[in-house]
């Protein structure tokens, strides 16, 4: 699939709804992806809360993690009922939290169980099931390993692999340096592409870099790359996206026209009664390298964090946006 070229990673505690829009408002391409939600959250939690999405969003495609095929199945179900373009199965996080769940990274070691979950997901939804997964687990990490891993896994049916490029380590390292402290090994990724050229192999881990990636899919190295962190901290690099990787023109040039298309968003969220502060902490980055970016972030986290509904109103909240951008300078 096509959208599948340039995609923004899960990431828990930001990847929500606010910042998915965000990013849509730059890129009409990119596949975007929620935070992961295990399975048993969806069917005994809240669905409105966890899977309602705004329709801009698409396409989208929603994380789950778990590890019994049943009740990812029931909820990939009721996940496909809200409309996600894809289901998605985390076999790459590694805090302690998912190995306690017997879920994450530590399913690399259960090939066959993974193909038992993609299996019972693919039964009972008509969108594509995809894998996250990363290149091996402790000292289960040579290539041929990660081979065997994928070459059962993808009898499944399962045809796209997102891989993050580095193994990691369940024991004596914290999740944030599982994502910086293994060595990333692209090698192992663009290997199984050339092994199993059917598959669609999507390139993910350290990458911040939008033209070297580019380059990566117009080598043929993969068939798409995933941008996490990068995108986070600075998103105004996925103006970039949709000519890069998709040849098409960018949706937005100037960071000041991004905000004043998000205001209207802003706006409906804070009269729901949606905290600034959930809004606008995915904003930090906005003028990340430009002129003013440290004033704009100083502000920004330090009046909207003290900025209440409840004493203040909806205009009051949009000027507060103004005036830090006013900390900015405009090019003319």
């Amino acid at each position: 699939m096509t959208y599948h070229r340039f995609s923004v990673a899960p990431m828990i505690d930001w990847s929500d709804r606010h910042f998915r829009y965000l990013v849509r408002l730059l890129s009409k391409e990119a596949l975007l992806y929620t935070e992961m939600i295990t399975a048993n959250a969806i069917i005994h939690g809240p669905e409105e809360r966890l899977l309602a999405y705004s329709p801009e969003e698409h396409p989208i495609s929603i994380q789950l993690g778990g590890s019994d095929p049943k009740g990812l199945a029931k909820a990939a179900k009721i996940a496909e009922s809200f409309g996600y373009d894809e289901i998605n199965l985390n076999v790459g996080c590694p805090s302690d939290r998912v190995q306690s769940g017997r879920f994450g990274v530590c399913l690399m070691r259960e090939a066959q169980l993974v193909a038992d979950c993609l299996s019972a997901m693919s039964e009972v939804v008509a969108v594509p099931v995809t894998i996250k997964t990363r290149i091996g687990v402790d000292e289960w990490d040579s290539y041929e390993l990660f081979e065997a891993f994928v070459d059962t896994v993808k009898e499944s049916g399962c045809q796209t692999f997102i891989i993050h490029a580095r193994k990691a380590w369940l024991n004596g390292l914290s999740p944030k340096e599982n994502r910086t402290i293994p060595p990333l090994k692209y090698d192992y990724v663009f290997q199984l592409k050339k092994r199993f050229p059917e598959l669609t192999v999507i390139l993910n881990g350290g990458l911040t870099d939008l033209t070297q990636s580019a380059q990566y899919i117009h080598d043929g190295c993969v068939d798409g790359v995933m941008l996490g962190r990068e995108v986070y901290h600075n998103p105004f690099i996925m103006a970039q996206v949709d000519s890069l990787f998709y040849g098409m023109s960018a949706l937005i040039t100037d960071r000041y026209q991004l905000l004043d298309t998000y205001v209207p968003y802003i706006e409906h969220q804070l009269s729901q009664g949606i905290p600034l502060k959930s809004i606008s902490r995915h904003m930090l980055g906005l003028f990340q390298h430009q002129y003013g970016g440290k004033r704009w972030r100083r502000f920004l986290s330090e009046r909207a964090h003290r900025h209440n509904l409840k004493e203040d109103s909806i205009a009051e909240a949009i000027a507060l946006l103004q005036d830090a951008m006013a900390l900015t300078v405009r090019k003319t």
